[in-house]
């Protein structure tokens, strides 16, 4: 889906699969320019070498001779899993693989469903939002969602500039003067990741300072008003924050109350 790696239930994972399987392999076959045959042959390859057990990445390339873009392909036709442990302090990288029929169970499901569970799955956490949130973060085309978002019951909105957006039925919709309170996100937060140029929780200003080449993990951050507002730390069991302009006297005031919660937290 976005060539990382999530944690997702079994219904989840066969869903996802049925939903992304055929627009993914597409695009993937159009960027490597390779042959259907050539990618399938290698899938076959892999699922052999893996039917008595999973093994490392490493060592599945070794042994059958695979380059990098063809490993990240393979994953399209043979449909794989991270297998515990993913990582530990003697061994952090996650690339044990296993074929997720022994994991997962049967894998059959309807792509029309998938891309509607894809949709749903979004929406819960991140909407409303627009077609092309929904379409730059699973990795589809606007002939696959279109159809489903049309057969979907969705509630529609429109933003500042007239542009659809898109939420399930029930979902909580908070007032507009709803209180936005001061929080800590930490280093990698999805909400600053997935939304944040069309939310403006990170203003574009500060996106240097949060994401850049020695840091691309990102910083841990704090909000006020629902916006970074500056920049937290831990050292030797304290939290010591940075804000990034002249804060008000009532966000002085929460930003301490939030951060005495936090050194409690991390004591």
């Amino acid at each position: 889906m976005r060539v990382t790696i999530h944690m997702v239930t079994k219904r989840d994972y066969r869903l996802f699969a049925a939903g992304l399987r055929e627009p993914r392999r597409a695009w993937w076959l159009r960027v490597s320019k390779r042959e259907p045959r050539e990618i399938q042959s290698v899938a076959r390859r892999v699922h052999a070498f893996l039917a008595d057990g999973p093994k490392l990445r490493r060592d599945i390339q070794k042994a059958l001779g695979l380059d990098s873009t063809t490993w990240n392909g393979v994953g399209l036709w043979v449909d794989l899993v991270r297998v515990p442990p993913l990582g530990t302090w003697d061994r952090k990288r996650a690339d044990l693989y296993g074929l997720a029929e022994r994991w997962v169970g049967p894998l059959e499901a309807d792509p029309v469903a998938g891309v509607e569970h894809l949709v749903r799955r979004y929406l819960a956490g991140f909407g409303p939002a627009s077609r092309r949130d929904i379409l730059g973060w699973a990795g589809l085309d606007l002939p696959t969602l279109s159809p489903v978002l049309e057969r979907m019951k969705l509630r529609r909105f429109r933003d500042e500039r007239g542009g659809e957006l898109l939420d399930l039925p029930r979902a909580p919709f908070p007032e507009a003067d709803t209180p936005a309170p001061v929080r800590f996100l930490p280093t990698f937060d999805a909400t600053l990741l997935v939304n944040c140029r069309r939310t403006q929780i990170l203003p574009e200003r500060y996106r240097p300072v949060i994401f850049n080449t020695r840091t691309p993990h990102s910083v841990g951050t704090f909000l006020v008003d629902g916006r970074v507002a500056g920049t937290w730390r831990t050292s030797d069991g304290s939290v010591d924050v940075e804000p990034f302009e002249t804060l008000s006297r009532a966000a002085r005031r929460e930003l301490k109350e939030e951060t005495e919660q936090l050194r409690e937290f991390v004591r």
